[in-house]
């Protein structure tokens, strides 16, 4: 009788893929290995190879898991039925706000997409190119003047230049937040640098005094 799956798999199996989410962002995927894997989960190869197959399975998992959220947050932009340039700032934030709960998805993605095998590669770009199609899409409807001149799509591979390298420079434990960002990339693109507002100060604790804000 085959051996039934225990009642946390699902949760082991997560554990696991989140793990080498980090390690292959931060080893790279080529520079992973299985017993590498197993250590940082802290398990035995053995019981690895119970959850996952090889490495090659969690690098597919981990790419396409990622474009497939940025998909359903395109899907879940659109269904708010805003005006172009309020889906275009509401698709600017919820982007930015993803990729830092996934910076090492997008890591992953950015660094080892390359080594997937044709087919899923070709899956994996075609869900990336749908993402930057309704990005251009909103662009064009927001200034259609651009999409005339065949603007939207470059413009839109400017506006992920800033966003999808966010990760490398901007720290989590930084004094601007990835939340604090969205909206001045928004106003970057839109309206140029004059149009960026800095965030509200961060107001801190002093001892023995009221509350006083601090600068950026």
């Amino acid at each position: 009788m085959a051996r039934g799956r225990s009642a946390d798999y699902d949760l082991n199996r997560e554990t696991i893929v989140r793990a080498a989410t980090r390690l292959f962002a931060q080893q790279g995927y080529p520079g992973t290995s299985m017993s590498d894997l197993a250590k940082a989960c802290g398990v035995s190869k053995p019981l690895l190879y119970h959850y996952v197959s090889d490495k090659y399975e969690l690098l597919r998992e981990i790419t396409e898991g990622h474009v497939t959220r940025l998909e359903a947050i395109i899907g879940e932009v659109e269904a708010l039925e805003l005006d172009a340039q309020a889906r275009l700032r509401e698709l600017i934030r919820r982007f930015v706000h993803e990729y830092a709960q996934a910076r090492h998805d997008h890591g992953v993605l950015t660094q080892d997409v390359k080594f997937l095998e044709p087919r899923d590669r070709s899956r994996v770009r075609r869900k990336e190119r749908a993402v930057v199609a309704a990005f251009a899409a909103t662009i064009g409807q927001a200034r259609p003047e651009l999409a005339h001149a065949a603007l939207a799509k470059p413009l839109t591979m400017l506006l992920f230049g800033m966003i999808n390298w966010m990760f490398t420079w901007l720290k989590p434990a930084g004094t601007l937040s990835h939340d604090d960002m969205a909206p001045i990339v928004a106003d970057l693109f839109l309206g140029g640098l004059g149009a960026v507002r800095p965030p509200p100060p961060v107001l801190v604790e002093v001892r023995g005094l009221n509350r006083r804000p601090i600068s950026q």
